[in-house]
């Protein structure tokens, strides 16, 4: 399981430091990642794995050019595992576009945490202490302060950290993965969501991740050596909390594609920083924006470092694109069919946008687009085709297509 498998990014969030960050890590993807990539050395000491995600989660780089790039180097069986992680990724997003529910109850039972929140003082000084690293725990103060302070966490790390959280501390699995959601530059609703539930036993049903004293030592170096006592002994998840188990799955959303005979604008939102891969040329268009959206993240306050990554993102995008770029806000959601429709569009486009908190804005958006005679159409990229119609499941059955997917991607 992985939730998003990072290092400190590369401040600066732009395509040329993403593709250059993949080329300096591009050595390293092979027999060395998948023997030390469990390693958490520390803030600002994590050489063994990739500082890619922040720039893949916006795509400013695109999942099939770092797959191709550590396939180049060391060939299907040294580059295995790393493939596997970038396709862990993939698997997340489709598993949650086949269950949207799953999202909705997240959101919905998120609103009823932080309401209990408001209510129970307990409760806040217990996740104040926790946000704050605080608990006396010297392991899981350490990666809180570390996430606050740097936007990370090593994905062996997130684990501990969330097992910890749930189990040990016995919070609100929603706030904790809340805090994340927050404070991860990388921070991702399927991945982040789904990773929780897998820690907390939701997702691989009746499976909970148990942080262990033993593994934490291991795999920090003996930097931290917690007391076994001092970690709750897991012996069964939060299935209490689904009592009728997992929804059932749904068809995949299948977009609106642009119509090249309607005048257009182009929308460009962090869930897709590479519009210039889709057919703009063939496009009649009236205008184009930004939109800043990473404040929908949560009902709490966002880390300045997410929206500060965001921002530049969106900006590197709008540069590369030649066109003249509005910057717009995720405010009133009618504003958008405003925006269109004083630019004389009839419908609007934009890659794909996935389950999560913008996706959630846009529907909110719809009704107005619909009483403007404006259509939201989506591209979308052949790497999701491939992989989300497999995420039925658990990543098995996804790892079993590995090669397929790899093959109808032009890769093998």
């Amino acid at each position: 399981m992985t939730f998003d498998d990072v290092a400190p990014p590369c401040p600066e969030p732009t395509r040329a430091a993403g593709e250059a960050a993949m080329q300096a890590f591009a050595p390293r993807m092979g027999r060395l990642y998948a023997a030390r990539r469990n390693v958490d050395r520390g803030a600002g000491r994590h050489r063994d794995v990739s500082t890619l995600s922040p720039f893949i989660r916006r795509r400013l780089l695109l999942e099939r050019d770092v797959v191709a790039t550590a396939l180049a180097h060391h060939g299907d069986a040294g580059a295995e595992k790393f493939v596997q992680e970038v396709i862990w990724r993939g698997y997340f997003k489709g598993w949650l576009e086949r269950r949207p529910q799953v999202w909705a109850s997240y959101r919905d039972g998120l609103q009823r945490d932080l309401m209990a929140l408001d209510r129970d003082r307990r409760l806040r000084r217990d996740v104040d202490a926790a946000e704050a690293g605080r608990t006396g725990l010297a392991c899981f103060d350490a990666w809180a302060t570390e996430l606050a302070e740097t936007g990370y966490l090593h994905n062996h790390a997130r684990m501990w950290f969330a097992s910890i959280w749930v189990f040990t501390l016995g919070l609100p699995w929603r706030l904790g993965a809340d805090f994340f959601l927050r404070h991860l530059l990388d921070g991702d609703a399927a991945s982040n969501t789904l990773g929780w539930r897998w820690v907390a036993g939701l997702h691989t049903r009746g499976k909970p991740y148990a942080a262990q004293a033993w593994n934490i030592a291991k795999f920090t170096d003996d930097r931290f050596t917690p007391r076994a006592a001092d970690l709750a002994e897991v012996t069964s998840g939060l299935e209490a909390e689904e009592p009728d188990g997992l929804p059932d799955l749904l068809a995949l959303r299948a977009p609106i594609a642009p119509d090249p005979g309607k005048s257009s604008v182009l929308l460009i939102t962090e869930e897709d920083c590479r519009p210039e891969d889709f057919d703009l040329s063939g496009l009649d268009l009236r205008g184009a924006a930004t939109l800043i959206s990473s404040h929908l993240r949560s009902p709490r306050p966002v880390s300045d470092a997410v929206q500060a990554f965001e921002a530049g993102a969106l900006d590197d995008t709008a540069a590369r694109s030649n066109l003249a770029v509005t910057g717009m806000r995720a405010g009133v959601p009618g504003d958008l069919a405003r925006w269109a429709a004083r630019a004389g569009a009839a419908q609007i486009v934009t890659p794909y946008v996935p389950e999560g908190p913008l996706r959630d804005w846009l529907t909110e958006a719809a009704p107005a687009l619909e009483a403007a005679g404006i259509t939201l159409t989506e591209w979308q990229r052949d790497w999701d085709r491939l992989i989300w119609p497999h995420a039925t499941a658990g990543f098995f059955k996804v790892k079993k297509q590995i090669p397929r997917i790899l093959r109808e991607a032009g890769l093998a």
